[in-house]
């Protein structure tokens, strides 16, 4: 674990706890450690290997740099980057008060890494997964601490999104979705608060718009321009569906799919196109292609 200056108090002065961890270095996990950095939290960033420690430690230290840049926040570089540890043993979560997992949406992924976490953390520390449709009671019953456990669903891109969607398990606690509201909010995001089902609030309606423009996509009703085009100035969607789904992830677009069409039927059905794009390795920004072209 790679850290400088970390000075642990009870709690941050800005509502949020003043020891957070993140499990995963990709674009959700950098961007949840970059907001409780700018929140005043000590942060320890856990990936799988070294490379991917040193690839998810620059991503957050580019996300600060940015934010300093744009005047988002009054602290030096330094002071930021000390309070964030970057590593790959587990047992830097040891003194968490509170742990947000953000590995790929996969459930055996994500139901072994949230056992390791759990072993690691005290009684009475907080663990959240940022899954966007896998069932938190199905998760849950694979821990031995539910009550302590509930989804914080982030969205993409973290910096700039103002929600998080609070998800309650049938056996977590009503202090802990009380304390993690007021966690969000202290992030400057909104909590909404929903219940356990299948694709939650956000994901049910995003990802049946997404599929939905892919058909009409694949029907050739208009282009992608044109379909974004017609939500975004007809219903003042700040970005359209593709765009949006290129920016998610049509691989993780089509995971949610597959499992909402598992659990609630065929109007949750990938389309042909979107299995393609995949199959293809066109899975959108991240990759350079998919439904638009990427040039960043």
């Amino acid at each position: 674990m790679t850290t400088v200056g970390l000075e642990l108090g009870d709690r941050g002065e800005n509502g949020v706890p003043d020891r957070v961890g993140v499990l995963g270095g990709g674009r959700m996990g950098a961007g949840i450690a970059h907001a409780f950095l700018l929140a005043g939290a000590h942060v320890a960033l856990v990936e799988r290997n070294e490379v991917e420690a040193d690839a998810a430690r620059d991503r957050v230290v580019r996300a600060v740099a940015a934010s300093i840049k744009r005047g988002a926040t009054g602290e030096s570089h330094a002071e930021l980057t000390d309070r964030l540890a970057v590593g790959i043993d587990f047992a830097a979560f040891g003194d968490r008060e509170l742990v947000v997992e953000a590995v790929p949406e996969i459930r055996a992924i994500k139901v072994d890494a949230l056992q390791r976490v759990e072993a690691e953390l005290g009684e009475d520390a907080a663990l959240a997964s940022n899954t966007s449709s896998i069932s938190i009671d199905d998760l849950a019953s694979q821990l031995v601490r539910p009550a302590r456990f509930l989804g914080l669903h982030f969205f993409n891109p973290v910096p700039a999104s103002m929600l998080v969607e609070l998800v309650t398990g049938s056996e977590t606690s009503t202090e802990l979705v009380t304390d993690a509201q007021g966690w969000v909010s202290a992030l400057g995001k909104t909590p909404i608060t929903v219940s356990d089902a299948p694709g939650f609030a956000s994901s049910r309606l995003g990802v049946a718009l997404g599929l939905e423009a892919i058909r009409m996509l694949e029907e050739g009703v208009a282009s992608a321009e044109d379909i974004d085009a017609a939500m975004m100035l007809g219903y003042k969607h700040p970005v359209g569906p593709l765009k949006l789904t290129d920016i998610v992830g049509l691989d993780v677009r089509l995971g949610i799919a597959e499992y909402l069409h598992a659990q609630l039927g065929s109007r949750f059905e990938p389309p042909a196109l979107l299995r393609r794009l995949v199959a293809e390795g066109k899975l959108g920004r991240k990759s350079g292609q998919g439904f638009y072209t990427w040039d960043e």
